[in-house]
Protein backbone atom coordinates (compact mmCIF):
# COMPACT_ATOMS: atom_id res chain seq x y z
CA UNK A 1 0.00 0.00 0.00
CA UNK A 2 1.24 3.36 -0.86
CA UNK A 3 1.99 5.92 2.08
CA UNK A 4 -1.39 6.32 3.56
CA UNK A 5 -0.70 9.55 5.12
CA UNK A 6 -1.80 12.69 3.36
CA UNK A 7 -0.15 16.23 3.81
CA UNK A 8 -0.70 18.44 6.78
CA UNK A 9 -2.83 20.73 4.30
CA UNK A 10 -4.62 18.05 2.64
CA UNK A 11 -8.82 19.39 3.34
CA UNK A 12 -11.30 16.31 4.41
CA UNK A 13 -13.98 16.79 1.47
CA UNK A 14 -17.07 15.23 2.27
CA UNK A 15 -19.06 14.10 -0.46
CA UNK A 16 -22.64 13.73 -0.73
CA UNK A 17 -23.05 12.82 2.76
CA UNK A 18 -26.84 13.80 2.80
CA UNK A 19 -29.96 13.29 4.56
CA UNK A 20 -31.68 11.07 1.61
CA UNK A 21 -28.76 8.94 2.18
CA UNK A 22 -29.37 7.48 5.49
CA UNK A 23 -33.15 8.38 6.64
CA UNK A 24 -34.67 5.66 4.70
CA UNK A 25 -37.55 7.77 3.27
CA UNK A 26 -37.04 7.33 -0.43
CA UNK A 27 -34.34 5.01 -0.91
CA UNK A 28 -32.42 2.35 1.34
CA UNK A 29 -29.88 3.85 3.91
CA UNK A 30 -26.38 3.60 1.93
CA UNK A 31 -24.84 0.03 2.80
CA UNK A 32 -23.79 0.04 6.74
CA UNK A 33 -25.03 3.28 7.50
CA UNK A 34 -24.68 4.08 11.09
CA UNK A 35 -21.09 2.47 10.76
CA UNK A 36 -20.72 4.92 7.57
CA UNK A 37 -22.05 8.31 9.79
CA UNK A 38 -19.66 7.16 13.25
CA UNK A 39 -16.33 6.76 10.86
CA UNK A 40 -17.20 9.89 9.36
CA UNK A 41 -17.94 11.71 12.28
CA UNK A 42 -14.79 10.42 13.77
CA UNK A 43 -12.63 11.65 10.54
CA UNK A 44 -14.32 15.00 10.58
CA UNK A 45 -12.87 15.15 14.20
CA UNK A 46 -9.61 14.05 13.51
CA UNK A 47 -9.80 16.48 10.66
CA UNK A 48 -10.54 19.89 13.20
CA UNK A 49 -7.40 18.62 15.32
CA UNK A 50 -5.15 18.17 13.32
CA UNK A 51 -5.26 22.05 11.52
CA UNK A 52 -7.18 20.40 8.51
CA UNK A 53 -10.26 21.99 6.58
CA UNK A 54 -13.54 20.18 6.02
CA UNK A 55 -15.88 20.60 3.35
CA UNK A 56 -18.99 19.44 2.55
CA UNK A 57 -20.22 18.53 -1.37
CA UNK A 58 -23.70 18.43 -1.48
CA UNK A 59 -25.81 16.35 -4.82
CA UNK A 60 -28.03 18.46 -6.22
CA UNK A 61 -30.74 16.19 -7.66
CA UNK A 62 -33.43 17.13 -10.28
CA UNK A 63 -36.66 18.55 -9.76
CA UNK A 64 -38.77 15.52 -7.66
CA UNK A 65 -35.59 13.90 -6.46
CA UNK A 66 -35.03 13.04 -3.27
CA UNK A 67 -31.84 15.24 -3.25
CA UNK A 68 -32.98 17.87 -5.12
CA UNK A 69 -32.77 21.31 -3.35
CA UNK A 70 -34.65 21.87 -0.93
CA UNK A 71 -36.32 18.28 -0.96
CA UNK A 72 -36.20 16.54 2.81
CA UNK A 73 -33.31 14.36 1.55
CA UNK A 74 -30.95 17.19 0.08
CA UNK A 75 -29.17 18.73 3.16
CA UNK A 76 -26.00 17.30 4.43
CA UNK A 77 -26.78 14.73 7.25
CA UNK A 78 -27.33 16.67 10.23
CA UNK A 79 -25.64 13.74 12.46
CA UNK A 80 -22.21 14.70 10.55
CA UNK A 81 -21.87 17.74 12.83
CA UNK A 82 -20.96 20.31 9.97
CA UNK A 83 -19.72 23.73 11.63
CA UNK A 84 -20.72 27.12 10.59
CA UNK A 85 -17.33 28.00 8.99
CA UNK A 86 -17.18 24.59 7.06
CA UNK A 87 -18.19 25.62 3.87
CA UNK A 88 -20.87 23.46 0.88
CA UNK A 89 -20.08 22.92 -2.28
CA UNK A 90 -23.17 22.18 -4.58
CA UNK A 91 -23.11 19.73 -8.08
CA UNK A 92 -25.27 18.25 -10.44
CA UNK A 93 -22.96 15.69 -11.85
CA UNK A 94 -21.01 12.74 -10.23
CA UNK A 95 -17.58 14.68 -9.96
CA UNK A 96 -17.32 17.58 -6.83
CA UNK A 97 -14.65 18.80 -8.87
CA UNK A 98 -17.16 20.05 -11.63
CA UNK A 99 -18.01 23.18 -9.20
CA UNK A 100 -14.88 25.18 -9.99
CA UNK A 101 -15.23 26.77 -6.27
CA UNK A 102 -14.24 23.35 -4.97
CA UNK A 103 -10.59 23.11 -7.00
CA UNK A 104 -10.47 27.08 -5.73
CA UNK A 105 -11.38 26.48 -2.03
CA UNK A 106 -8.55 23.57 -1.88
CA UNK A 107 -6.18 25.69 -3.81
CA UNK A 108 -6.86 28.43 -1.41
CA UNK A 109 -5.87 25.60 1.87
CA UNK A 110 -2.16 25.81 -0.06
CA UNK A 111 -3.34 21.62 -0.70
CA UNK A 112 -1.94 19.76 -3.21
CA UNK A 113 -3.67 16.90 -2.11
CA UNK A 114 -6.84 15.88 -0.76
CA UNK A 115 -9.05 13.44 1.70
CA UNK A 116 -12.01 11.91 0.68
CA UNK A 117 -14.76 9.50 2.05
CA UNK A 118 -18.92 9.74 1.08
CA UNK A 119 -21.63 8.32 -1.09
CA UNK A 120 -22.05 6.83 -3.16
CA UNK A 121 -18.95 4.78 -4.15
CA UNK A 122 -19.54 3.88 -7.46
CA UNK A 123 -20.62 7.10 -8.57
CA UNK A 124 -19.93 10.70 -7.02
CA UNK A 125 -17.20 8.93 -5.12
CA UNK A 126 -15.84 7.20 -8.44
CA UNK A 127 -16.01 10.42 -10.40
CA UNK A 128 -14.64 12.60 -7.29
CA UNK A 129 -11.75 10.69 -7.15
CA UNK A 130 -10.69 10.87 -11.30
CA UNK A 131 -11.72 14.61 -10.87
CA UNK A 132 -9.36 15.63 -8.06
CA UNK A 133 -6.52 13.46 -10.17
CA UNK A 134 -7.63 15.56 -13.44
CA UNK A 135 -7.00 18.51 -11.48
CA UNK A 136 -3.57 17.15 -10.15
CA UNK A 137 -4.26 16.52 -7.43
CA UNK A 138 -3.05 13.90 -4.70
CA UNK A 139 -5.51 11.56 -3.38
CA UNK A 140 -6.41 9.79 -0.15
CA UNK A 141 -9.38 7.41 0.07
CA UNK A 142 -10.39 6.50 3.23
CA UNK A 143 -11.61 2.83 2.19
CA UNK A 144 -14.08 2.05 4.95
CA UNK A 145 -15.67 5.89 4.93
CA UNK A 146 -17.50 5.29 1.51
CA UNK A 147 -20.56 3.66 0.72
CA UNK A 148 -23.18 2.89 -1.75
CA UNK A 149 -26.24 0.81 -2.33
CA UNK A 150 -27.08 -3.03 -4.07
CA UNK A 151 -27.16 -3.11 -7.51
CA UNK A 152 -29.16 -5.57 -9.40
CA UNK A 153 -25.67 -7.14 -10.29
CA UNK A 154 -23.70 -6.61 -6.84
CA UNK A 155 -23.78 -5.91 -3.37
CA UNK A 156 -22.52 -3.17 -2.17
CA UNK A 157 -19.75 -4.82 0.24
CA UNK A 158 -18.50 -5.96 -3.30
CA UNK A 159 -18.81 -2.55 -5.13
CA UNK A 160 -16.83 -1.16 -2.40
CA UNK A 161 -14.50 -4.00 -2.37
CA UNK A 162 -14.15 -3.46 -6.08
CA UNK A 163 -13.75 0.40 -6.32
CA UNK A 164 -11.24 0.02 -3.83
CA UNK A 165 -8.75 -2.12 -5.74
CA UNK A 166 -9.69 0.08 -8.91
CA UNK A 167 -9.04 3.76 -6.52
CA UNK A 168 -5.66 2.06 -5.66
CA UNK A 169 -5.10 1.19 -9.39
CA UNK A 170 -5.63 4.81 -10.41
CA UNK A 171 -2.69 5.93 -7.94
CA UNK A 172 -5.28 7.10 -4.76
CA UNK A 173 -3.43 6.07 -1.43
CA UNK A 174 -6.01 4.03 0.34
CA UNK A 175 -5.82 4.13 4.07
CA UNK A 176 -8.41 3.36 6.90
CA UNK A 177 -10.20 5.87 9.05
CA UNK A 178 -8.41 3.98 12.08
CA UNK A 179 -5.12 4.43 10.51
CA UNK A 180 -5.84 8.31 10.27
CA UNK A 181 -7.65 8.57 13.46
CA UNK A 182 -5.54 6.89 15.37
CA UNK A 183 -2.06 7.39 13.87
Amino acid sequence: MPNTAPSAAAPLIVIDLQTGMFDGRFDPPIHDADAIAERSRALIDWARRSGRKVAFIRHDGPEGDPLAPGASGWPVWPLLGQAADEPTFGKSVGNAFSNPELAEWVAGQGAKDVVLIGAQTDFCVAATVKGALAEGLGVTVVSDAHSTLDSLEEKAPDIIARHNEAFAGQGARMTTTAELTEG
